[in-house]
């Protein structure tokens, strides 16, 4: 089992952004010195209030003070981009990080961030799948033609190439049954959001083992669970009542959650009731913390310290 922290992108556009950053820079240092495995971040547009940082250029910035982890995405909104842009910019994101990039992937959910990209909504399922075949194929091959449909080029070739061989990962987000039959399909991996049950988990490994198999692909080795995980200092159940007032991370998560990201100082989040991703405002006092994790799957813990 590997471990690694996902790093909290959005914050209330009040905030300095600089020095949000400068905290994200910060906290990236401590998680090398701390011994985990990988860092993480996700995609999200025109979020009303706040401001988000670009993902692929914030993960770029970061892997000069990541050296040694594994980086990854979770999740890019796969049917809004570019396929040979992205396959171009993940293929240098892998040289830049030691082949140690992986690119996970989900369809997305937000009509305004489709509409933003004038990308047709109903058409993200089949986009995703032919993007996924496009950059699998970029990767691996020169010369690469493609008639599909919504992308159609000759005789391509992508320049750097990987350098993880035969490609880097791609890791499929998927919550609900078609979709984790599609990950295991297409992908190399699948990640589970924070608020899928155990029960559902396991479940879901099931199915996802199934459709592999059913595809002729061998075992994955990139089985992902995203915690929301709260640092206290103390084993009490933490965060119990500035949960009560906090509002869904996001609107597909009908669940609330305290989101806030660690910088070295430990810094200690305020709690919002408005419905969107939030983070950490910083405390007089830093706080010890502890991570705790409940099970034995793999993960990627998004920490979030409401102590």
């Amino acid at each position: 089992m590997k471990l690694g922290i996902y790093l909290n992108a959005q914050h209330p556009a009040a905030d300095d952004p600089a020095r949000r950053f400068a905290e994200t820079v910060e906290q990236v240092r401590l998680i090398k010195k701390l011994g985990f495995d990988s860092i993480w971040s996700g995609e999200h547009h025109v979020t009303d209030d706040y401001h988000y940082y670009p993902l692929l250029p914030m993960l770029q910035r970061l892997s000069a003070e990541a050296e040694g982890l594994e980086i990854g995405t979770n999740i890019v909104l796969l049917p809004l981009h570019n396929p040979i842009e992205l396959a171009e910019i993940g293929a240098f994101m892998d040289v830049i990080t030691g082949g140690r990039f992986l690119l996970g992937v989900g369809l997305g959910y937000r009509a305004e961030e489709f509409a933003m990209f004038g990308v047709d909504m109903k058409s993200r399922v089949s986009r995703f799948t032919e993007h996924i075949e496009i950059i699998k194929r970029l990767w691996t091959e020169d010369k690469v033609t493609h008639k599909g449909r919504h992308y159609q080029f000759e005789n391509l070739t992508i320049r750097p190439q990987p350098t993880a061989k035969p490609r880097p990962p791609i890791i499929i987000a998927a919550h609900v049954d078609a979709s984790v039959e599609r990950a295991g399909a297409i992908g190399d991996g699948w990640t589970s959001v924070p608020t899928t049950r155990v029960d559902e988990v396991a479940r879901h490994l099931n199915m996802y083992k199934t459709a592999r198999a059913a595809a002729g692909l061998p075992a994955s080795q990139h089985l992902v669970r995203l915690f929301e995980v709260s640092c206290a200092p103390d084993v009490k159940p933490p965060c119990a009542a500035p949960r009560r007032s906090c509002s869904p991370s996001m609107p597909l998560m009908r669940r609330g959650a305290c989101q806030g990201s660690t910088s070295a100082r430990r810094t200690r989040p305020r709690c919002s009731s408005r419905s969107s991703l939030r983070t950490a405002s910083p405390s007089a006092r830093p706080r010890k913390s502890r991570i705790r994790s409940w099970d034995n799957t793999p993960s990627v813990s998004r920490t979030s310290p409401c102590a």
